[in-house]
């Protein structure tokens, strides 16, 4: 096992609901799987004391009504979305608070939430990676990318980088964990605001308090539309263009944090990005943030990397990590 320059560890991942039911497997799944294999049992001898996970939501548990730029969890549950694991986070209460204290005094205003509610986009990497939520004490925390007016990558870098000022200060063995992207654009599912149908739009306002779903219903419907959209993919009625899949994009994001360099991604139009390859690259905060807060705590830069522009799975699909 490589020498650890510090006391943390980092992996990013792509994650998306059609990874798990996918119609068909592309050319690359069996290399990437085999990646993923070698980052859990790599974490396996880690044994991080503590595991610190950025991951975003598709209005399973954040809605439009209140959506905070970014939300540290003094508790959290999983939902039983597609693709993702259900089951409670074992949070440590008093770290996490400790983090928020931190977190204020170095001049972020960050949310906090006694009763956070995550889907996927956390629970997927978290039970695939380290075989169960409670396996080791998480703290997640929620990055509002998603929804306009939109993040800047700066933001979150320097969010990182106070993240993992914290950590270093601890002394505990951390694995960083960043979870989204890379390009993709699945408003099929979850449509821009503004965009949707007015059934759609209240429950992205309000979740089932908007009066057009009850949760039940609003995961059935995910569920149902992403087994469709799976074979759509394979079928042609779902293009690289549709999920404005975008290779080249995609690499520079990897060459940046592989280079140990997050702050070239400070200047970079959201906007502009979600244009080019979607709305789901903007998940790559989560990158940004997990890759500046191990930097920031006296980690190495990526230095292994996967990537294949995965239209079976309907996303660009990357992978980093680092002194495991």
């Amino acid at each position: 096992m490589p020498a650890r320059p510090g006391n943390t560890a980092l992996v990013c991942v792509s994650h998306s609901p059609i990874i798990m039911i996918r119609a068909r497997a592309p050319a690359e799944e069996a290399e990437l799987l085999a990646y993923y294999e070698r980052c859990a049992a790599r974490i396996d001898s880690f044994e991080p004391e503590q595991v610190v996970v950025f991951g975003t939501d598709h209005f399973a548990g954040f809605h439009l009504s209140t959506m905070p730029a970014h939300c540290v969890g003094l508790d959290a549950e999983a939902v039983d979305d597609i693709g993702g694991f259900p089951g409670r986070l074992a949070v440590p209460r008093e770290q996490a608070t400790a983090l928020v204290q931190h977190l204020r005094t170095s001049d972020f205003d960050t949310a906090v939430s006694y009763k956070m509610r995550i889907d996927h986009g956390f629970s997927q990497p978290l039970k695939r990676l380290l075989g169960s939520h409670d396996r080791f004490p998480v703290i997640p925390v929620f990055i509002g990318a998603l929804v306009q007016p939109y993040l800047p990558f700066r933001r979150s870098r320097l969010l990182g980088e106070a993240i993992g000022r914290f950590v270093a200060s601890t002394g505990k063995r951390t694995l960083f964990m960043g979870s989204g992207g890379m390009s993709h654009h699945p408003t099929r599912y979850y449509p821009m605001v503004g965009e949707g149908a007015p059934d759609v739009a209240a429950y992205q306002l309000d979740g089932a308090r908007g009066g057009t779903f009850s949760d039940e219903q609003w995961f059935r419907r995910i569920h149902d539309m992403h087994i469709e959209g799976a074979e759509m993919l394979v079928s042609g009625a779902r293009t690289r263009a549709d999920i404005r899949l975008n290779p080249q994009l995609d690499n520079e994001v990897l060459d940046a944090l592989c280079a140990g360099r997050p702050q070239l991604l400070d200047d970079w139009d959201p906007v502009d990005l979600v244009q080019r390859a979607g709305i789901g690259f903007l998940e790559l905060h989560t990158w940004v943030c997990a890759t500046a807060a191990h930097l920031a705590a006296g980690g190495s830069a990526p230095s292994e990397r996967a990537y294949a522009p995965t239209l079976e799975y309907g996303i660009g699909y990357g992978m980093v990590s680092a002194d495991l």
